[in-house]
Parts: C-alpha cells; structure tokens; sequence
C-alpha cells in the first residue's frame, strides 16, 4: 500500500472519526504549549557572577533565581500529564466504528501490518497537526506577551528561546510517542474480516500490586531529605539524583493509584453484585466487573491532578507553619520578624495549576462517559426495548461513575498529602543569633554610633508538627468529585439519544 493511500485511509472516516482526530490534535496542542514553555524557563542562561546571581530582567522570583527554575519546568511539565491522559481518552472515541471500517479493510484485502498502521498513523498524523499549530501559537505568543515593564523587566521569559533541537524534539516526539502508544495498545488486538478482537482474555480481577508502586513512590519522597545531608555541597549529585527521585517518584506514585483503582473498580463490583439489589445498581456491578480497568483509564488524569493538588497542599501547610512558627520565635525574642512571602505567593500559581488540570480532566471524563455510552448504545437500547426504564440505566451509569470514582480520590487525596509529608514532615526554626539595634535609622546607619546601641538576641530553636491540610483536601476532593457528577450529568443527556429504538438497526 502506498504512503498515500495511507495516509487518505488513516484521515477518511465520518464526523466521530473527525471530532476523534481534532480532539488528538487539540491534546497535542496543549502538551507541547506545556513543554514548549518548561523548555524555555530551562533555556534561561545563568547570570555571570557568583552562585547567588540572580536574572535581573524578569519580575518573577521563580525565573530571576536559577535554582527555582528546574521546579518550575516540572510543575510545567506536570501538566502536561492530565493533558496526555484526555489524549488518551480521545483516542477512543468512536471505536466500535473505526473497529468496523478497519475491519472492512481486510475484507478489501489489507493485511494486519497495515490497519494496525492506518490505526497507528492516524493518531501519529492528528498529533502531528497539533504540535505544529502549538510551535505557531507558542512563537507568536512569544512575540506578542514581550512587554517589558517601565524598569525594563519581563513577566515571562519571551526573551530566550529553546535550542532548534529542542524545539524539533518536542514537535516530532510527541507525535512519535503518541504512535508508540497506540502500536503498544493494539499488540494484543487482532484485526479481521470479521471484526475486531482481542488474543487474551483476563480471567481474574486486578490483584493490590500497585500497593508497591505507592510504596515505592513514598520511600523516593522520604529520601529525598536524608539525601540533601548526606550529599551537601555536592552540585553534581544535587543536579541530577535530587530530581530524579523527584520524577520517579511522582510518576511510580500516580501510576501506583491509577492502576489501584481498576482493583477498586472490581472490589466495587463484587460488593455491589453481593449486597445490591436494585437493578440499576446490579447492571453497574456487572460491567464493573466485565471490564474493572474502565476506571484506571477515564479517571487516570483526574486521579493525577488531585494528586499533585493534594501534594500542593502539604507543601502549602509546611509553609504556612514555618512562617507562623518564626513569627512566634521572633516575637518571643523581642525583634521583628523579617518572613518572605514568596513561597506562600509560589502555592498560589500552583493551585492555580491544579485548577487547569482539572478542567483538563474533566474534559477527559466527559469524552470517556460519552464514549462509552455510544458504544454500547445497541445494548442500551436493546434493554430499554425489553421494557428497563431509562431512569434505571440513567442509575446505572451514575453508580458505574461514582462507585469506584469515591474511593480512588480519597486514595489520590491520602497518597499525595503522605508524599508532600514525607517531604517535609515537620518544621524546624531557631538556633541562631541576630544582631538588634534599638535606636533610629541614622544612629543605626553610622558606624560611629551602631555599637552603642546594638545588641545580640538569640533565638530559641523549635521544632512544630505540620497539621494536616484538611480544609483545602476537603475542597480538592469535591472539586474532583463535582467534575464527576457533572460528567455523569453530560453523559445521561447521550444516553437518552442512544437508547432510541433506531439504535437496534445500526450496523
């Protein structure tokens, strides 16, 4: 088959196939925005001078300070996580009618090697488009956000641009890995004359495994502290294994709970067909039961955003004692208390974040509630035929979205404040000496006048317990758990389209 012929087979289809390719491409768009962005705080080159020089131009504390800029790029590149997983979801939609059209294509004679690549090449070309639509939208927003202010600095860093390599590399991997995700999701699909299949078959429910991965995503957080002594004053080790736990541990982390809920899927269910006895209720047992990894894969970005919200959380309460605590050691010791706001200020742009992320996921939600809802809508309305009320599969699909949706985000809640503790578990201040002079600003200022009016004041050291953030862990979970009533809202208003009677003469 020729290159362009798979390339028009790859792109024809009908509306779903079309929403299905500008929902990718809007995805891609929106990673390498993300990337692009982490990229350039990175691109950012250290001032000359000592290794306390600071980057004059930018009116941000995180971009001035080049050791606050390699945080900076993470929680750039966290975001885009939430956004790969609505790739992800996206690139589901519609898949019962791909599955027939790819499936007419052997009966024209392709083999299996080429609709896996019309499969393959589909989603590559889609995010393709839309990583190229983001390196435009990213270069004329560059231009168009330089506004130095009246001292000359800036709010972003539009003044420096990522390496041509870097650039290359965010334009064509994300597409490249996007392709490698669909060739490693269709291995064990076989693609006939007769339809699509699967080679195997799950026998038993997910077992706990992804306890471990937690657990291993906690131990790299709680060495992170005892590392930073051990290795003090070592750059090299400091540059490079410092972020690396950092990374492997959030990753084996959001994995860990992602993968977890598809066991919380299929726990939900046994108790659900054990103890239920509404009908509603029993047709949401059995397709949890029938496929519990449903819930790994339409909560993953949620379950990642309430994480990271979660941490953000504990990072904000150790913050917030930390400066209540030195303000009670410098009021005790009789001076004035000299706190920074800047990392209570950084909390704010992070739950910010969050909120985006969120959004992000929601949207995610929404297609995956939707697909589902349209694959299966010859068996939805084939049940309503049969005489099942609308309002009993409407019940259902809400108790197939909030049954496991409940337990994984209070695992996500618990699991990201233990890793923000594990962090920091307590605040330590004090055990110094400051110098106080107790007369006026000129008196102070001459170096004739300064000893007789200056003193030394010590100050006590103290250690206090971080609380637990149990107002805003209580606002991140119903803000994760109305995105998933509003989704199921959004998903019953396809569900009565797609039980007409129509429906049962689909092909």
């Amino acid at each position: 088959m020729r290159p362009a012929t798979l390339v028009r087979l790859a792109l024809a289809g009908n509306r779903t196939d079309t929403t299905r390719v500008v929902l990718t491409a809007l995805s891609a768009l929106l990673a390498s925005l993300a990337g692009l962005a982490a990229l350039t705080v990175l691109a950012i080159p250290k001032p000359a001078g000592d290794a306390w020089a600071e980057s004059e131009q930018y009116r941000n504390e995180l971009l001035r300070e080049p050791g606050l800029r390699g945080g900076t790029a993470f929680a750039l590149l966290m975001l885009a996580i939430p956004v790969l997983a609505l790739a992800g979801q996206c690139a589901r939609l519609g898949a019962p009618a791909r599955d027939r059209r790819l499936a007419a294509l052997r009966l024209a004679g392709a083999t299996p090697g080429q609709v896996t690549r019309l499969a393959v090449l589909e989603t590559g070309l889609a995010s393709l488009l839309g990583t190229l639509v983001g390196l435009g939208v990213y270069l004329v927003g560059r231009q168009l956000l330089h506004r130095p202010d009246e001292r000359g600095r800036l709010a972003l860093p539009t003044d420096v641009l990522p390496s041509t390599g870097a650039l290359v590399a965010v334009v064509l991997g994300l597409p490249v890995l996007a392709a490698a995700a669909t060739a490693l999701m269709l291995r064990a699909v076989t693609t006939s004359p007769l339809g699509v299949s699967r080679r195997t078959v799950r026998e038993r429910g997910p077992r706990p495994w992804a306890g471990l991965l937690i657990g291993l995503g906690l131990a790299c957080f709680v060495a992170v502290r005892p590392l930073l002594y051990w290795v003090e004053g070592n750059d090299v080790v400091l540059g490079w294994l410092v972020p690396l736990l950092f990374l492997a541990g959030g990753l084996a982390a959001m994995i860990g709970v992602v993968i977890g809920t598809g066991w919380i899927s299929h726990t939900c269910g046994r108790l659900l067909h054990r103890h239920a006895r509404g009908a509603s209720a029993l047709l949401a047992a059995g397709r949890l039961l029938a496929d519990p990894w449903a819930g790994s894969r339409t909560f993953a970005a949620l379950l990642a955003a309430v994480i990271f919200g979660a941490g953000a959380a504990a990072q904000r309460a150790y913050f917030a004692t930390q400066d209540q605590v030195e303000r009670e050691q410098s009021r005790l010791a009789g001076v004035a208390a000299d706190i920074n706001p800047f990392y209570l200020s950084t909390m704010d742009l992070v739950d910010a974040a969050v909120a985006v992320a969120m959004l992000i996921a929601a949207g995610g939600l929404v297609v995956a509630l939707v697909e589902g809802i349209v694959a299966r809508r010859r068996a939805y309305a084939a049940l309503v035929a049969t005489g099942v009320p609308r309002a009993t599969l409407s019940a259902s699909v809400a108790w197939q979205a909030l049954t496991p949706a409940v337990p994984a985000i209070l695992l996500a809640l618990t699991v990201g404040t233990m890793l923000g503790r594990g962090l920091f578990p307590s605040v330590s201040t004090g055990g110094s000496s400051t110098v106080v002079c107790d007369a006026t600003a000129a008196l102070c200022d001459d170096p004739a006048t300064r000893d007789q009016y200056t003193r030394i004041v010590q100050i006590a050291e103290a250690e206090r317990a971080i609380p637990v953030p149990l107002e805003q862990l209580v606002w991140l979970g119903a803000g994760a758990l109305a995105a998933v009533l509003v989704t199921v809202g959004v998903g019953l208003l396809f569900l009565r389209v797609s039980t007409a009677a129509d429906e049962l003469r689909t092909a």
